[in-house]
């Protein structure tokens, strides 16, 4: 619902991460977004295709990487890269 309410008004992938991402994170995902042992931003991965890339959020428990979190502007169109 607050997606719904509130996309229009997001106008770039910063505010993408502050009013929808980082609420995910910490609301459905548990994790304290203001702990950088346990989401840590602009991680630079060494995953995949993304060697020596920046990802937008790293989330980590017991100090190892779980996931990559990789955002974009509520708008645009996502690309899958280097398939």
């Amino acid at each position: 619902m607050k997606i719904r309410k509130h996309k229009a008004s997001i106008e770039t992938e910063e505010a993408t991460k502050n009013a929808f991402v980082m609420p995910f994170i910490s609301t459905v995902l548990g994790y304290d977004v203001f702990n950088p042992a346990e989401v840590i931003p602009e991680f630079t991965a060494d995953v995949g295709t993304k060697r020596g890339e920046k990802i937008d959020y790293a989330i980590a428990h017991d100090r190892q990487v779980q996931v990559l979190v990789e955002v974009k502007k509520i708008n645009d169109a996502l690309k899958i890269e280097g398939r």
